[in-house]
């Protein structure tokens, strides 16, 4: 206990409270829903187990989740064995599976096994409480069904082995929600009527809901309440009930239990038989309190293992994984938002706007020296054609037009001297439309 005015830091009280809740609640069964699974590259499971009213974190970790054998998805219904224990770094109690199964004839399985290990340490599997059968049996009880085979099996054999054996029939249900108490109320009647030396309970086989009504707490305390020794002979050879420890000897089929109980075989026969039987139930008693030590054993051995610890640093690295990644995110997020405020900025200021802008007047300069060039090409042709008009006036060319002609002589020299010319000279005339080439006959000066 604490002092009034002690001061806790946080660490110390998450210690504190996972220490209560595994001395408090220690290893359980659970049944529930699967939900938000997950398994990541560590090996290791974490989901949620849920009902319609609550739901809490479990983590099973891979040293145990490799005997599973499947590979739980959401909205399966398990049964499962887990410790409480508090994940001190987030404050939260979470449960740490050892064990998973489907629920049906798990949930049964595990009833069975709780039933078994109250009931044995109550004792009443112990071999002090186990009455001896009877070596001379003048009657027999036996509680079944009345429409059974395994009525049927028994009734033949004692009528084949010993025929003057009496048999009382305590008919009742074996099967179904309310066989469990007809049961009950069967062996409390044969004691109150006590007409016979030995009881027969059982039926025949069947699968473990069949035979689910000889693993009812009503009917193991039925049977250890009863003065008169009991028989158990539920299924075959390899089913094991509630009955089967609690009577004062185990038969493995009905058949079995009319072969034990008759008295055609030899003495020394039916005492090795009942020998060998309460031999068995010793054993099996003895293995079973090995196997819950073993069970302590192994327990105590989990929750201090190395893996232990190193799974809730993996599960402690993972939630601070989630959180850097989370930061790393935001941080993301707002250099993202700077960086597109920049490039707007950018955007604005940028010289493409400024080229653009300077394209435009070049185009238009462009345009503008275009219209000066074709006003300065028009004004030009007008002056030329001006020009041409001047000198076409004072062009010989005119004055050929006008029926003048000009003459040359073979030197391409205008003749205008007779002195210039003899006769046997080749000359040329040209006239507005070509030239005509004469060879001179004669001069004749004027």
């Amino acid at each position: 206990m604490l002092e009034n005015n002690a001061i806790l830091s946080v660490k110390d009280l998450n210690q504190m409270v996972k220490d209560l809740l595994a001395d408090a609640i220690g290893q359980i069964w659970l049944v529930g829903e699967i939900s938000n699974f997950s398994k990541p590259t560590s090996g290791h499971w974490y989901f949620t187990l849920k009902d319609d009213k609550a739901q809490v974190r479990c983590a099973m970790f891979r040293n145990s989740n490799f005997k599973t054998g499947f590979i739980p998805k959401d909205g399966q219904q398990v049964l499962v064995s887990a410790s409480v224990t508090l994940y001190e770094a987030r404050g939260e109690y979470q449960l740490v599976i050892d064990k998973l199964q489907l629920a049906g004839a798990g949930l049964l399985q595990q009833k069975f096994d709780q039933l078994k290990k109250k009931l044995q340490e109550e004792g009443l599997f112990e071999s002090t409480h186990k009455k001896i059968i009877p070596k001379h049996i003048n009657s027999v009880g036996i509680i079944t069904s009345s429409t059974g085979a395994a009525l049927h099996d028994i009734c033949q054999i004692l009528k084949r082995r010993e025929p003057n054996l009496k048999i009382i029939i305590y008919p009742t249900l074996v099967q179904g929600d309310l066989a469990a108490e007809k049961i009950a109320k069967m062996i409390g009647l044969a004691n109150a009527r006590n007409e016979c030396d030995v009881l027969i309970v059982g039926r025949g086989g069947g699968s473990l809901e069949d035979l689910w009504p000889f693993n009812e707490e009503i009917v193991a305390r039925a049977i250890f309440n009863s003065k008169l020794p009991i028989i158990s002979a539920v299924g075959h050879e390899v089913d094991f009930t509630i009955a089967d420890f609690v009577a004062d000897l185990r038969a493995a089929t009905p058949s079995a239990a009319a072969e034990i109980i008759s008295r055609d075989m030899q003495d020394q026969v039916k005492d090795l038989k009942m020998v060998e039987q309460q031999m068995s139930m010793a054993i099996d008693n003895f293995i079973l309190k090995k196997q819950d030590k073993l069970q302590r054993l192994r327990h105590q051995l989990q929750t201090q293992h190395p893996q232990v610890k190193l799974a809730k640093q993996q599960t402690s690295l993972l939630a601070q994984s989630r959180s850097l990644n989370a930061a790393m995110e935001q941080i993301i997020f707002a250099q993202s938002g700077k960086l597109n405020h920049i490039m707007n900025k950018l955007y604005r200021i940028s010289p493409d706007n400024k080229i653009q802008f300077y394209r435009q007047i070049v185009i238009q300069k462009q345009q503008q020296i275009a219209t000066l060039t074709q006003r300065y090409f028009t004004q030009a042709k007008h002056q030329i054609a001006l020009q041409a008009s001047q000198l076409n006036t004072v062009s010989p060319l005119a004055t050929l037009e006008r029926g003048y002609s000009v003459t040359s002589n073979s030197d391409n020299q205008v003749i205008r001297s007779l002195k210039q010319i003899k006769p046997g000279d080749i000359i040329a005339t040209k006239i507005s439309t070509g030239i005509i080439t004469s060879t001179i006959t004669s001069i004749k000066e004027s």
